[in-house]
């Protein structure tokens, strides 16, 4: 994965910009002024850790659909003076009153998508200002204030997010309140149309004044809590005043010895870990990059290791998640003799393992070489479309990822967190740290990172390019969405195995979008690549 120029061409045919390049600080994000937050935030004396939050922060006013102070948010920070690395599960758990029982009895088969009883505690202030206060040299105030002018002065809306807003339209349509927060004259802004929120504004400001508590346990927790009770939903005081970040152990895998690190459960980072160790065993190089044998195995794994996702992932608090077990050369082996070259698989139900999108990511490198990854999220586009009356706050709908079913790992129980899809992602190469990324969109989220991971290990593309290049998306069932610059040979080969192909352009992103900083530790320099397929740039000095 070295990143040096080496005499090779500096463009491939899949890079669409060249990689950014300094020597001081970078940071990277989805949004160019959410960017220039994090580059102002390093230059005035912050560390990475406060340059994520202020970008993450921003990115809730601008990209209010992905992101917000109603949502979760995961973190791997590695703190260069240390040499350690630590992680941060910022993720909300059930209400109280959650219950099965209760769901039951309102006629509910399953966890809705949308509207309350979807709406699990909101993680994702704490866990910001829990990283900021351990680790920043900042304050909340300092880190809120683009923040806070953006959604106070107003915005001009970009493309691809006016185009997002758009097809989000029917949920803020839904309810009075969210379209009175978030549509234009019962429209979503236009592309370049400014957009002003100013009760997000004051949201952010009586945090930035008061402290984290005025959420948790002051004026909008108590404003949260009312809106719920008036509307039929669960969440009470009790569930806000006693929500605590937690700091995590992460997990890792090596792979051609690179140790590529993910959160532990309850988030997917484990799934993404065991692709890499089913596809560890395949001669990829051998393949071809994006050819119908490559791209084929990348799906069967996926398969695999979701169908195992989606039954063992919940809140080890609650149960015994078996991530050893799924991270094992053992279990590798047995997932890698289920594929068959030539055929595609229905995905497996149950697993084989035997045993008791909507998203913003942002990363930042500052002049010490402390690291962050960060990733926040109110899950599906605004959430579960409540937005909180005078507040701005969209409510993220992360209970619908619990199941009702009483025998499920994954059942919803009171206080409990959900599987959960955001995942953050870094690199280290002989015990240093190497390079932090992340690729967004929903269950989107473990196979972009694979695909992106595979472009740097296995087919020496620069940082720039492996994020640009053309990716496939595995549904469901035998469904596979394959991203134009895909060959109609390898589609036509694919079909032939069995593959469902939906192929070309959506008019939504279905691939996900993604940022990465890289080390080059020859030069002690930093590289980094921001995702064609978003608004955002990396800003480095």
């Amino acid at each position: 994965m070295k990143q040096t120029y080496t005499g090779k061409r500096e463009f491939s045919s899949y890079a669409q910009r060249s990689v950014v390049k300094s020597p001081r600080g970078m940071v990277a994000s989805s949004h160019n002024l959410a960017s220039v937050a994090g580059y102002n935030i390093l230059r005035k004396g912050g560390n990475a850790v406060d340059a994520a939050v202020a970008m993450v922060s921003v990115l809730n006013v601008v990209e209010p659909h992905s992101v917000g102070l109603g949502g979760d948010a995961f973190a791997l920070i590695h703190m260069n003076d240390e040499n350690k690395l630590y992680g941060l599960n910022g993720s909300g758990r059930a209400p109280r009153r959650a219950t099965i029982e209760e769901y039951v009895s309102r006629g509910l088969k399953s966890t809705p998508a949308r509207g309350l009883l979807s709406v699990t505690v909101p993680g994702a202030p704490h866990a910001w200002a829990e990283a900021v206060r351990r680790f920043g040299r900042l304050t909340l105030s300092e880190v809120f204030e683009d923040a806070i002018y953006y959604a106070e002065h107003g915005f001009p809306v970009t493309e691809v997010i006016a185009g997002e807003w758009k097809a989000a339209e029917s949920v803020l349509k839904a309810s009075p309140d969210a379209a009175a927060a978030y549509l234009i004259n019962g429209a979503a802004p236009r592309a370049g149309q400014v957009f002003r929120n100013p009760d997000l504004a004051s949201s952010y400001r009586a945090i930035a004044e008061g402290g984290v508590d005025v959420f948790y346990r002051g004026e909008l927790a108590r404003k949260i809590v009312a809106y719920s009770e008036a509307h039929g939903g669960l969440l009470s005081m009790e569930d806000f005043e006693t929500h605590s970040s937690s700091w995590v152990d992460p997990i890792s895998f090596g792979y051609k010895g690179y140790d590529v690190v993910e959160l532990p459960p309850n988030g997917q980072g484990v799934t993404a870990l065991e692709m890499l160790n089913i596809l560890s065993g395949f001669d990829l190089k051998s393949m071809g990059h994006n050819s119908p044998d490559y791209l084929h195995s990348v799906i069967e794994a996926k398969k695999i290791a979701f169908a195992d996702r989606d039954y063992y992932v919940t809140d080890p608090e609650f149960e015994d998640v078996p991530v050893k077990a799924l991270l094992s050369p053992e279990y590798g082996r047995t997932c890698r003799a289920a594929i068959s070259p030539g055929k595609a698989m229905t995905p497996p139900d149950p697993p084989l393992l035997k045993a008791g999108s909507d998203t913003v990511y942002v990363t930042a490198v500052d002049e010490n070489r402390n690291a962050v990854s960060f990733i926040s999220s109110i899950f599906m586009s605004f959430g579960s479309g409540v937005v909180v009356d005078g507040a701005g706050i969209a409510l993220q709908n992360r209970g619908s990822s619990f199941s009702l079913d009483p025998a499920h790992p994954n059942r919803l129980q009171p206080g409990k967190r959900p599987m959960h899809t955001i995942i953050p992602g870094m690199v280290f190469r002989d015990g240093r740290f190497l390079m932090c990324f992340g690729v967004m969109g929903g269950e989107m989220q473990p196979q972009g990172h694979v695909q992106f991971l595979l472009n740097l290990l296995e087919f020496d593309m620069n940082v720039q390019e492996a994020m640009d290049a053309p990716r496939v998306r595995h549904l469901e069932g035998m469904e596979v969405f394959v991203e134009d610059g895909v060959s109609g040979e390898t589609v036509s080969r694919l079909r032939d195995k069995g593959h469902v192909i939906l192929h070309g352009q959506s008019a939504i992103n279905m691939v996900g979008g993604g940022q990465a900083i890289y080390v080059d530790r020859d030069q002690d320099v930093l590289f980094a690549a921001s995702d064609r397929r978003k608004d955002g740039c990396a800003i480095g000095y």
